[in-house]
């Protein structure tokens, strides 16, 4: 295992450029994946719901946009951690 560490040094330390550009990229995309998914999947059972009831359908949209928010506040720390880094 420490053979496998010392290489990858190396190696790292081999490369020249800006590393963090691509970490940065990484970050941001890894983090707005399952924000993503989560939308997606709220949004169509939120669509189905109201297609089998329409007559709850304005509670139903409210508490999906509310589940849209707290799930986007996940992709949005994903965006501010991308700057910290």
């Amino acid at each position: 295992m420490g053979e496998l560490l010392s290489q990858v040094g190396a190696f790292v330390a081999q490369v020249e450029g800006d590393v963090g550009v691509i970490g940065r990229g990484l970050v941001f995309g890894l983090g707005a994946i399952g924000p993503g998914i989560g939308i997606g999947y709220l949004v169509g059972k939120a669509v189905e719901a109201m297609a089998r009831q329409p007559e709850a359908a304005g509670m139903v949209r409210t508490t999906m946009f509310l589940g849209i928010a707290f799930t986007e506040a996940l992709a949005l720390f994903g965006f501010v951690l991308t700057f910290i880094i």
